[in-house]
């Protein structure tokens, strides 16, 4: 099925593209890598009259560490291009290692992180890692910026916390220092299944931050294990740290409110995040 038939711009600015907006209201969409959107232009779930595509603006295409070790990747950024990116792959290596991963390689060409982020499907990697990460995303509207907390940003299954007179710019990752981060995920035809990111921060108050996504509409924090961690003894070898963990992480999945869909029964979720959990905390520990 081909789309309804609409009206493609190509904004010079940030400025011209939510003017645009302003002008066309709810009968127009943004339009970044297109991999989420045109599926379901194609599928008539969606209709717009007008697209406001956003490639032309390269401003959102940079990727910079600012002076603080601050990891800016812009909005329009694809996933290919972060995963090969020397900045990321220095600072968050974690990060560039899950934009290698994602999709297939036509998705990680087009696709970008503004896209996966603003649609907002369950089934995907990147919230739950950035969500960790403590990162921040900078939203721009005509009333100014603002910045909102990634873990608050998805309020549900494909809503968000961006205005429809907003765009994403930017997404901010503050600097690791001396933690550790890693994500783990198992895949169903391309999207996770269940994914879970995990960062170890050992210096100072000892922190884990863990979290599951893909399992409910938005990513999960998982407090109870992240009290557990926080509460271990020293430093232990990552076998014996997830030996004491696992009762802690088993129980507090069984908790988790999965549903059943194509991607597998909510048990066999909550048992795929026990496991997926154990695979990042001990690539943390290690």
């Amino acid at each position: 099925m081909r789309p309804t038939r609409f009206a493609l711009h190509r904004p010079a600015s940030v400025g011209e593209a939510l003017a645009l907006k302003s002008a066309h209201g709810d009968d127009a969409s943004f339009y970044a890598g297109g991999t989420e959107l045109l599926v379901a232009l194609k599928a008539r779930v969606l209709q717009y009259g007008h697209l406001i595509d956003l490639k032309p603006l390269s401003d959102l295409r940079r990727i910079e560490a600012r002076e603080d070790g601050t990891l800016v990747i812009g909005a329009l950024s694809t996933h290919h291009a972060i995963a090969g990116d020397p900045l990321v792959r220095k600072l968050v290596p974690a990060y560039a290692e899950l934009s290698g991963q994602v999709g297939n390689i036509r998705v990680r060409v087009a696709g970008t992180i503004g896209g996966v982020l603003c649609f907002a499907e369950p089934h995907a990697d990147a919230p739950t890692l950035l969500c960790a990460l403590d990162a921040r995303l900078r939203l721009v509207g005509a009333k100014g910026d603002r910045i909102v907390a990634a873990r608050d940003f998805h309020l549900g299954e494909f809503t968000t916390d961006r205005h429809d007179d907003e765009l994403l710019a930017s997404i901010e990752v503050p600097p690791l220092a001396s933690a550790r981060a890693a994500y783990r995920c198992f895949r169903h035809t391309e999207r996770p299944a269940v994914g879970v990111a995990a960062v170890w921060r050992p210096q100072g108050p000892r922190r884990l931050d863990l979290w599951v996504g893909a399992i409910t509409g938005v990513p999960t924090r998982m407090t109870e294990s992240e009290k557990a961690a926080e509460a271990l003894p020293g430093e232990l070898p990552a076998a014996e740290a997830w030996r004491q963990l696992q009762p802690a992480v088993a129980a507090e999945a069984e908790t988790l409110a999965a549903v059943d869909d194509l991607h597998g029964s909510a048990d066999y979720k909550r048992h795929l995040a026990t496991i997926l959990a154990q695979r990042a905390l001990e690539a943390c520990l290690t």
